[in-house]
Parts: C-alpha cells; structure tokens; sequence
C-alpha cells in the first residue's frame, strides 16, 4: 500500500517516466520510503493493469537510448490514491528499527568495544541529522516528511546519548 501510494501520489502531480519517479524519491523522499528501480517499475506495471496508470511510450531524447515509458493518473487511480491515502493517514504502523538487533546483544561484547561501536554508530547519526538539517526547503506537505526525519534523527541521536551515558566504562553492560 505504502509505495503504491507513493508513486500514485507523485503521478497525481504530474506524469513521468519511471526513472524521473526513482531521482524524485531518492532526491526528496529517501528517508520514508525505500524503492530500488525494479520494485517501482513491477508496480507501475500493475498498476497500469489495473487501470491506475495509462503508460505512453516515448522515443528517446538521446540517439541509441531504449524508448521511455510515461505514466499518468487516471480517473480510477486518483480513486485508488485517495483510498490508499485515506488508509494511510488513518492506520498506524508500528515502526520497526534497523540495527536494533544488535542492541539487544549488546551485552555480549566487552564494554569498551560496544562502547566504541556505538560512538560509531552516533558519528554516523549525527552526519545524518547535519544532512538533513542542511536540506533546502521542499514544497508544501514534502516538508512534513522532512521535518519527521529530523524529528526522529534528533531523538535517536538523544537516545543514543543517554545508552552511551548509562553504559560502564568497565564491567557487566547490563549493571
């Protein structure tokens, strides 16, 4: 539902092909959603069979490139974005983290090397959060999504913070 809802709602502003959908959302929505090029392209697929899309084939802008597909909404797709969107709003997820596995090991490394793992692991999270701090300013409700990807870095990096301090220099992780 999720990344049906994702393509229908970029469409829904305006067609593209499939590799102008794949730069938007690595470009601007990265941070919620996670579609490699072959997982949109098997979707737009369905989805044009199901009479969401209609998809118009495009001689290529450059000689020796293969044709380009456009995809458009239709009237039955606009129907599909709103009741997946509707859907979406009103449902809630549980979220899931990765890396969180490892954390629930922590205790079976000596504590100086969790320890460091996890400044690691902290560097990391930081450069993200100064990335998306950095990000300019997207247009209308993208912006929500942005702001949710702070918001949730800026948290995860206050956990992380309050784990490194609870951590022991030395000793039982777990005291």
């Amino acid at each position: 539902m999720e990344r049906e809802l994702l393509l229908l709602g970029l469409l829904r502003r305006h067609s593209m092909h499939g590799y102008q959908l794949h730069e938007v959302i690595q470009r601007s929505l990265a941070s919620c959603a996670d579609l490699k090029k072959p997982t949109a392209y098997a979707l737009l697929e369905r989805m044009a069979q199901r009479g969401w899309l209609t998809a118009h084939e495009e001689p290529a802008p450059e000689r020796g490139r293969p044709p380009r597909t456009r995809y458009t909404l239709t009237p039955d797709g606009e129907a599909a974005y709103h009741r997946l969107l509707r859907e979406n709003l009103a449902t809630y997820q549980p979220a899931t983290f990765p890396g969180e596995t490892g954390l629930a090991f922590l205790d079976t490394l000596p504590p100086a090397e969790a320890r460091a793992l996890l400044q690691d692991r902290r560097a990391l999270l930081a450069d993200a959060l100064a990335a998306a701090s950095a990000a300019p300013p997207h247009e209308g409700a993208l912006q929500i999504v942005v702001d949710h990807q702070r918001h949730h870095l800026r948290s995860e990096l206050a956990w992380l913070d309050s784990l490194l301090a609870r951590l022991p220099a030395q000793g039982d992780i777990t005291s």
